[in-house]
């Protein structure tokens, strides 16, 4: 007589925080609360980036996301780097060094001629800073933001209100120091993709074993999938701006080398749900004050917000 199969593991993918420290306890409980104590305790939970900006408390997301696997001990943990967090890590002075010792100077030039507009930061230590870090760090001239029509908090990253979770002004290299050390370890040690083997997922005609890729923004539909992969896996901070974190359209289909296989895709970064077959996109909140952060869970596909009851997704 064979032994009675083990369950499904629980795959928990959480959206984009920004720094709203409320929000995020309030999706916690709301996943604790839906799912079975079991099933909860001992899930894979990946967080798919950008835990900084725009909302008002970085610092407590922080904190709250590093207590996780002490409070959670049968949990395991996967904290991607967003484009959010790299230029906030490149700012503190904790983004991991390029891998053939080049200067972050070096990240510059393709984007020079936007210095002037985005205000990039020339403050102490601007010369040995990734250009992410000078963007992030910098006053841009114009204060309001067109796409969203909203003002920019500081920065073209929105970034005033993290310097401020901190206890410092917009734009102070002070920053650095105020910034605890475990923090920088944080976002110095985040993944920039997360592969994971054999997750079932609730299809129409029944459930199905895949392999999941997790990425902030996604991957080119175009580009040399193996290049993409590379840069991901080894942190490659030579790349001025990385698409697969920062992208929009270009990285919003799968790509061409996953086309037929089973994988899921898994992202953030877009301020919208998006399911179409294997390709995830949980980003509802996109870092505005009045829209919810959201979960997915699988193998089920249920959508967990931090406003509201679960609520079962369908395949669009």
């Amino acid at each position: 007589m064979s032994a009675p199969s083990a369950p499904p593991r629980t795959v928990i993918c959480v959206g984009d925080v920004h720094g709203y420290i409320t929000k995020l306890e309030s999706l916690w409980s709301n996943l604790q609360a839906a799912l079975p104590a079991d099933a909860f305790a001992t899930a894979l939970v990946i967080f798919l980036g950008d835990y900084n900006d725009r909302g008002p408390h970085t610092r407590r997301v922080l904190d709250f996301l590093l207590a996780l696997p002490t409070r959670y001990p049968a949990q395991r943990h996967v904290f991607l780097c967003g484009n959010h967090d790299l230029a906030f890590a490149a700012f503190v002075g904790a983004l991991p060094p390029p891998p053939d010792g080049s200067p972050f100077s070096a990240t510059w030039d393709e984007y020079i001629h936007n210095e002037e507009h985005e205000g990039w930061f020339r403050g102490p230590g601007f010369e040995g800073m990734h250009v992410q870090g000078r963007r992030w760090g910098g006053v841009i001239k114009e204060r309001w933001n067109p796409k969203k029509g909203l003002p920019y908090k500081g920065s073209i990253y929105d970034a005033q209100p993290t310097f401020e979770s901190y206890g410092v002004a917009h734009g102070s290299s002070d920053l650095a120091k105020a910034v605890p050390e475990e923090h920088k370890r944080f976002l110095h040690d985040l993944v920039w993709i997360h592969e994971e083997e054999n997750v079932p997922v609730d299809m129409d005609g029944g459930q199905i074993i895949c392999n999941l890729i997790a990425v902030h923004a996604g991957l080119e539909r175009t580009i040399d999938l193996n290049e993409q992969l590379r840069v991901l896996r080894t942190r490659d901070t030579r790349v001025p701006k990385v698409q697969m974190l920062s992208g929009r359209q270009d990285v919003w289909d799968t790509p061409k080398g996953l086309a037929g296989k089973q994988t899921i895709i898994v992202s953030g970064h877009h301020g919208k749900l998006h399911i179409d077959g294997l390709r995830f996109i949980i980003d509802e909140g996109g870092g505005y004050e009045d829209k919810p952060i959201a979960a997915i869970v699988f193998p089920s596909k249920t959508l967990i917000r931090s406003t509201e009851e679960a609520g079962t997704t369908s395949e669009r």
